[in-house]
């Protein structure tokens, strides 16, 4: 579950990983909150390369061309005061909600299957890195871009639960949903996430793992946060 040692960059990292739905994206900005540590949102990339692809008509079988606009992505994450993420651009458009929609989700997912894609997003998520620490939320924060990780975190959910809470947060932002669709998507997502090559969505050996199926948002904060202290004592 824990390392001994910091990053090579001696800051350190909790990774929190975890399918679609499972909370990992709201957990990781709390606990950031918590620490006042600076918080990666992967998820957040690899939507911004599917809408850039679909902006400029790159086809999503279109490896080299995927890859050479995520390794020029033109996107500026801007924060306020407090250094917290409220708004984010791309090539000079405020997209914050809009890769949010679930299309964004699914061409995210597909992109994140390309390789090359990965490997032009990898420095650019690890310069995130900065004292006094960071919270990566994503799905190969703890396998692949901070194995040195010092806590490893894997969160997950039933697929009926996942749907259900993001059918709820769609509605919440205004956007059409339906309940059945997105228990189909969530399981395409999944079967997509965790069988390619790349990377697949799969826990770090040394995470631990936390169902988040029948437990509150305050509930996993406090869990993950006893788990931070615990290895940091």
């Amino acid at each position: 579950m824990e390392s001994e040692e910091m990053t090579e960059h001696g800051v350190d990292v909790v990774a929190i990983d975890g399918p679609s739905g499972s909370g990992k994206g709201t957990i990781s900005r709390l606990l950031a909150n918590k620490l006042g540590w600076h918080f990666l949102d992967s998820g957040a990339l690899y939507r911004l390369v599917g809408l850039a692809a679909r902006r400029h008509s790159i086809n999503f079988d279109d490896e080299q061309g995927l890859a050479t606009l995520a390794a020029h992505l033109d996107v500026e994450f801007v924060s306020d005061d407090e250094g917290n993420e409220t708004r984010i651009f791309l090539e000079g458009e405020e997209v914050t909600d809009g890769i949010r929609s679930e299309d964004c989700g699914n061409d995210a997912s597909k992109v994140a299957a390309v390789q090359s894609v990965r490997d032009a997003l990898f420095e650019r998520q690890r310069a995130f890195l900065h004292a006094p620490g960071l919270i990566a939320d994503g799905r190969d924060m703890g396998t692949v871009v901070f194995p040195d990780a010092r806590l490893k975190i894997f969160l997950t959910a039933s697929l009926e639960e996942r749907a259900s809470r993001r059918y709820k947060q769609l509605k919440e932002k205004g956007m059409d949903a339906n309940l059945s669709a997105l228990l189909d998507e969530l399981a395409l997502r999944d079967e997509r996430d965790r069988n390619r090559s790349a990377a697949p969505l799969v826990a770090a050996k040394d995470a631990v793992t936390i169902d988040t199926s029948d437990l509150g948002i305050e509930q996993v904060v406090a869990e993950v946060y006893a788990l931070w202290q615990r290895v940091s004592d």
